[in-house]
């Protein structure tokens, strides 16, 4: 799954850009220009999955775009974690089992999921892996 969801912008009366996800209800942000507004939104895209993953929540599939909507996507790492995530959820595969899996304790793969801690990469490339899954990156035109 691409973590890549529909934004609307709305022009603020006041000057500057309102945004919402309407997959993502949870994820409201603000800009003075287009550009800031789009950077703000993928902070509060990243922040709103992120609580779903935490609260242990079913994360919500992006739905297609409209040519009213702008696309917007998490950051790399932010998109690696929600994989590993939905791909235990599906599996119904614990944070223990995963941990006896990959030989590291509970603890490591409850950082492995936290959206807010530094991991590196190459760490949630094997966790996926252990899961049956795999990451792949892709760029787009901005």
């Amino acid at each position: 799954m691409q973590y890549e969801y529909p934004c609307v912008l709305t022009p603020e009366r006041e000057g500057g850009f309102s945004v919402s996800f309407p997959d993502v209800p949870e994820a409201l942000t603000c800009g003075n220009s287009r550009a800031e507004a789009l950077a703000m939104a993928e902070d509060a895209l990243a922040a709103a999955l992120g609580a779903y993953m935490k609260s242990k929540e079913s994360v919500p599939p992006p739905s297609h775009a409209t040519h009213r909507q702008e696309l917007v996507a998490v950051p790399p790492i932010v998109a690696a974690k929600l994989a590993l995530y939905n791909a235990m959820r599906s599996e119904g595969l614990t944070r223990v089992a995963l941990a006896g899996r990959l030989g590291l304790s509970e603890g490591a793969v409850r950082k492995l999921l936290n959206p807010d801690h530094r991991s590196h990469i190459s760490q949630i490339q094997k966790a996926l892996r252990a899961v049956g899954r795999g990451l792949v990156v892709g760029d787009r035109a901005a």
